[in-house]
Parts: structure tokens; C-alpha cells; sequence
């Protein structure tokens, strides 16, 4: 039980001597937290799950030529956050994640930044570009946050049409914001 109490250069360095023990150590400290990190953006326990698995086979495969130049916390959960960052830009997670990621955004933690406003902006203006009814519906839900019933009823519209009305301005916002903006937007969920 000793090796618990090294400290994660300990780990890393015994990693790199092909120290099964060190990775068991790893694991137990990192696995949870990493887990819940992932969890809480993608709401998904398999992929979640996967995610952390690989995480910990590609620590051990590239154990030999790894060099981390921060701590191995901030390390893995980088790797998190780049994962989950693939995921989301690759289509395999629900579209409901990346709502549910700008929605975080509005948040009073992030009003201050520059970052922030930026982003802010930016959706704005995508948001802007969509069709009367589609933006219509996106900023009842989003803004007056209206449930998909309430907003039908106020629209004398179905509650697919608002379903519907809300996929498509959730694909033009995920499809049109840049790379960069979505790394802001995980790195604002996933800390280290």
C-alpha cells in the first residue's frame, strides 16, 4: 500500500520502468475524478467509461516515450477534455450534450471574461442567422428558458416542431462555431 503515498513523478517515473503497480496507483487516484470530469459534459456512462479505459491503455502503451511537461493531473485531464473534444466534433455523442454545454455558459462564473464575451457573440450571431421561427424558439427555450410545451403552446406549434426547431439550431451552433470556441467551452467544464 506504500505506493499510494508516491507522489505522481514517483508514479510517472516508475511508469516508465514498466511498473505495473505504479499504473494501479494511477488509476485508483486519477480514474473516478477523470470519470466524473467526463460524465459531467457527456452524460453517456459506456463512452465515459471508454474514454477513461483508453486514457489509462495509452498511458501504459506509451509509457516508455511520454513526457509530461505539467503535472500528471493537469495532463489527464487535458487528455479528458481533448477526448471528449473529438467525441462531441465526431457526431457520436447526443446533440443535447452540446446544448447543454453552451446553456453552462451562461453562467455567472464566466461573465467577466473576454473569452466569454467572445463566445457570447459569437453565438449570438449564429443565432441571429436562423430562421424567424427556428431563432424564435431557440431563445424562448434558451433565454425564457420555456420548456418545449410551454413554447408550443405560446406558438400554437407542436412540441416536435419545437424539437425539431431546437436540433437544427443546436446543428447549425455546433457545426459553425470554431474548434477553438469549443475547447474554451470544455476547458470553462472539464478543470483540472
Amino acid at each position: 500500500m506504500h505506493e499510494l503515498l508516491l507522489n505522481d513523478i514517483q508514479l510517472i517515473d516508475r511508469l516508465k520502468q514498466d511498473d505495473e503497480v505504479a499504473l494501479s496507483c494511477i488509476y485508483k487516484k486519477y480514474w473516478q475524478p477523470l470519470y466524473l470530469a467526463a460524465y459531467h459534459v457527456i452524460k453517456d456512462k459506456q463512452i465515459c467509461e471508454d474514454i477513461i479505459q483508453d486514457l489509462f491503455i495509452k498511458l501504459w502503451n506509451k509509457r516508455q516515450s511520454i513526457e509530461i511537461t505539467v503535472t500528471l493531473k493537469a495532463y489527464l485531464y487535458a487528455s479528458v477534455r481533448y477526448e471528449v473534444y473529438r467525441q462531441i466534433r465526431a457526431g457520436t455523442v447526443r446533440c443535447e450534450i452540446y446544448d447543454d454545454l453552451v446553456a453552462r455558459l451562461h453562467t455567472p462564473a464566466g461573465y467577466g471574461t473576454i473569452e466569454y464575451k467572445e463566445l457570447i457573440a459569437q453565438i449570438s450571431s449564429i443565432v441571429d442567422k436562423l430562421p424567424e421561427k427556428c431563432r424564435e424558439v431557440y431563445k424562448l427555450s434558451r433565454e425564457e428558458n420555456m420548456s418545449h410545451k410551454q413554447i408550443a403552446s405560446h406558438l400554437n406549434i407542436s412540441s416536435k416542431t419545437v424539437e425539431n426547431h431546437l436540433t437544427k439550431a443546436l446543428r447549425l451552433l455546433r457545426t459553425s462555431l470554431s474548434a477553438e470556441v469549443l475547447m474554451l467551452i470544455l476547458h470553462q467544464v472539464i478543470k483540472k
